[in-house]
């Protein structure tokens, strides 16, 4: 897949895992600041099997909120660690952390490549002696 890479960036050091650069579709619910519940379509991008960094929100977060998301038919809930507006547009831009007990909803576009590579390690065990 072409269009996947790691991030290399000044947070880095930070982070207990990689991220992935790539750029889904995907729903977030929750309540904004004001105690209003909302809905709406986002994108991730840099995701991880713990977080992402969503973009296009609408709604006023803060962090320590609790959001929702939707991916594929599979949800899991995360913590905003924090907001940024966006110096172009009138968006919302949030950092996420996901729940531990919930499964991380883009697992398998993570688990591509660790699959490939085991793919082509294992016709060279066959040729091992049996």
């Amino acid at each position: 897949m072409g269009n996947l890479r790691s991030i290399d960036g000044p947070h880095k050091d930070r982070r207990r895992e990689p991220r992935t650069d790539i750029d889904i579709g995907l729903t977030v619910w929750g309540v904004d600041m004001r105690g209003d519940r909302f809905l709406q379509e986002a994108h991730a991008r840099e995701v991880s099997l713990s977080g992402a960094l969503i973009l296009g929100l609408d709604c006023e977060l803060r962090s320590g909120d609790v959001i929702g998301i939707l991916y594929r038919g599979k949800k899991a809930r995360y913590r905003v660690v924090w907001v940024h507006f966006s110096g172009t547009s009138d968006k919302i831009q949030a950092a996420v952390h996901r729940f531990a007990p919930d499964d991380c909803p883009w697992k398998e576009l993570l688990q591509e490549e660790p699959a490939d590579h085991e793919t082509k390690a294992s016709p060279t065990l066959p040729e091992s002696r049996h």
